[in-house]
């Protein structure tokens, strides 16, 4: 019944149907009100339809020259500097904008933003300070003489030779050990184990094998297999040692892998 004035652009009856209704549809117990309200909101949708098809939009266009020449207003921009500095154009380089004339549009900008994005240089900062220079490091002279030239091998030399003697009677120890156990007890085979291994040092138990490698190189004590497969050292006779000894490439070298959980 009321359609022109609920189509008027002037008029919010429309409006005031509509939430006439939502308050109406709170109470909405049975199917027929349901019928009715959702038959009153296919009228509503058609009379909004029409309604917003009748609006005339009287927006203009943007235009980028006068956008350009609001901004240049905006930021202050002097007219009659400009005109004046036409005839000498190379003096003036485009100073015609206020020093403080981006800053001013900044602050403005900044006001529709919640944080100005931060500013990153890509490849450095434009100034930058040019690279120090590097102190010349001027290298020592080498010494004419001889004398310091002799002196890190001789303490080189020094080391190798105690360490050398060191091993040597490491070994020699080891292989009295074994030579006096085998006299008192000869019928007992030796476990190869047994010997080298240390409860309490796993380093202990590397360098025993080690020592023990020389002797077995020397000839002066040999490996075997027991029954259970498990090697048992006992020492060479005098005889044994010597032959073995100038024919040496005749035995074999074995590698033996121990880890740490295996000694334990």
């Amino acid at each position: 019944e009321n359609r022109e004035d609920m189509l008027s652009s002037k008029s919010n009856r429309l409006t005031e149907a509509l939430e006439e209704a939502n308050k109406l549809f709170s109470g909405v117990s049975c199917a027929r009100e349901a019928a009715l309200d959702a038959q009153f909101l296919v009228l509503a949708s058609n009379l909004g339809k029409e309604k917003a098809n009748e609006l005339h939009s009287e927006m203009t266009a943007f235009d980028s020259l006068t956008f350009a020449e609001d901004l240049l207003t905006f930021m202050g921009i002097n007219r009659i500097q400009v005109e004046e500095n036409d005839s000498d154009s190379e003096s003036t380089s485009g100073g015609y904008l206020p020093s403080n004339a981006w800053h001013k549009l900044g602050e403005e900008t900044e006001k529709y933003f919640r944080r100005a994005p931060s500013f990153h240089y890509m490849l450095g900062s434009f100034k930058s300070d040019p690279p120090v220079p590097r102190q010349r490091i001027e290298r020592q002279k080498k010494a004419r003489g001889g004398e310091e030239k002799r002196a890190m091998p001789a303490q080189l030399k020094k080391m190798e030779e105690s360490h050398q003697e060191a091993t040597e009677k490491e070994v020699e120890r080891i292989l009295g050990l074994l030579q006096t156990h085998f006299k008192n007890d000869p019928g007992t085979p030796i476990s190869f184990f047994d010997l080298v291994i240390d409860p309490n040092s796993f380093a202990r138990t590397v360098e025993n094998i080690f020592h023990v490698s020389f002797i077995i190189r020397d000839g002066f004590a040999r490996l075997k297999l027991d029954d259970d497969k498990l090697p048992i050292i006992e020492p060479s006779k005098e005889n044994e040692g010597k032959e073995d000894h100038h024919g040496a490439g005749t035995r074999n070298q074995v590698v033996i892998s121990l880890s740490h959980q295996e000694w334990k």
